[in-house]
């Protein structure tokens, strides 16, 4: 009776695939950091004030709150997308580098499947719940982040922050249209604040990582162009948000709106001319302080917008 052969044990020079189990918790924390839930944050900031200055009083807490909740879908949703289609240059950027797809925490096919189904549900959502327009803009402001900006814009031109600033903007609109079923002129104006206080915002981080947007080939504007110009353009962004920011005073907002807007947009402008005094000084550039200042500033003004519209209900 012929010997049965022993199955033969692995040589010590052959590879042996190891498969790592991670738990749950991580698991999930990894889907969710997809999303860049500090990103979405500052983006609600902006849709609750604009639901209430459209209601000019509280408007339906449910309607606020399906709002809210699918305009966070939708903005997680862009945000992993992003993260899907960003995978091959945020493993060669330093501040990128330990994201999920980077890290190999979630699989690219988990990411593009989880950004999917967050689009879908923060579509049927408001779709369900809010109105066609708020609806349109919602799934637009998913394509427009996705599609025109990071497929596009991002990786082919230096005004990629100034243009993929309508994306960041659109919570605004659709917080309005999700009262009214229209966009008025104060709507557009709240965009305009959002879209011209984007460039500096983003400039200053750009700065900071400019070695790392240029390893990754990402023409972003202080990666292309002379720290003076990026001082300069910071600068023209940050009046064009203060004229915005007092344009909407005009429109029937209280004073204590307009005492604020003017004190904050002051400090706003006058921290990209220090920035701008700094570089054309050589001295040492610090933009983190415009980029953390200027969070507050957005945040400050949004909270006084929604005490403005509480105040005249």
């Amino acid at each position: 009776m012929p010997a049965q052969a022993l199955p033969a044990e692995p040589r010590v020079d052959q590879a042996v695939p190891v498969v790592v189990a991670r738990p749950r918790l991580a698991v999930v924390r990894a889907y969710v950091a997809l999303t860049k839930p500090r990103i979405i944050e500052l983006l609600l900031v902006t849709t609750i004030p604009a639901m209430l200055l459209a209601d000019r009083s509280v408007p339906s807490l449910w309607l606020m709150a399906v709002t809210l909740v699918g305009g966070a879908l939708a903005a997680g949703a862009a945000n992993a997308l992003n993260c899907y289609i960003d995978r091959d240059i945020d493993q060669l950027m330093r501040r990128t580098s330990r994201r999920p797809l980077p890290a190999h925490t979630v699989s690219d096919r988990g990411a593009l499947i989880f950004g999917l189904a967050l689009a879908a549900v923060s579509t049927l959502l408001m779709l369900a719940f809010t109105n066609l327009l708020a609806t349109a803009l919602t799934v637009a402001a998913i394509v427009y982040y996705d599609v025109i900006y990071t497929m596009w814009l991002k990786r082919t031109t230096p005004q990629n922050t100034v243009w993929g600033g309508a994306c960041g903007s659109a919570p605004v609109l659709i917080g309005w249209a999700a009262v009214t079923g229209s966009l008025s002129w104060q709507a557009w104006i709240m965009f305009a604040i959002v879209f011209f206080w984007q460039p500096p915002h983003f400039y200053a981080l750009a700065i900071k990582f400019k070695d790392d947007y240029a390893r990754a080939g990402i023409p972003m504007l202080p990666v292309v162009a002379s720290l003076r110009r990026v001082g300069i353009e910071s600068v023209l962004y940050g009046w064009l948000t203060l004229i915005a920011s007092l344009a909407l005073f005009f429109t029937g907002m209280t004073y204590l709106y307009g005492a604020v807007a003017v004190v904050t947009s002051a400090l706003f402008v006058l921290e990209a001319h220090r920035m701008l005094g700094r570089i054309r000084r050589n001295e040492q550039v610090k933009p983190m302080r415009l980029f953390h200042w200027s969070t507050s500033y957005l945040t400050i003004l949004f909270v006084i917008i929604a005490i403005d519209a509480l105040i005249q209900s």
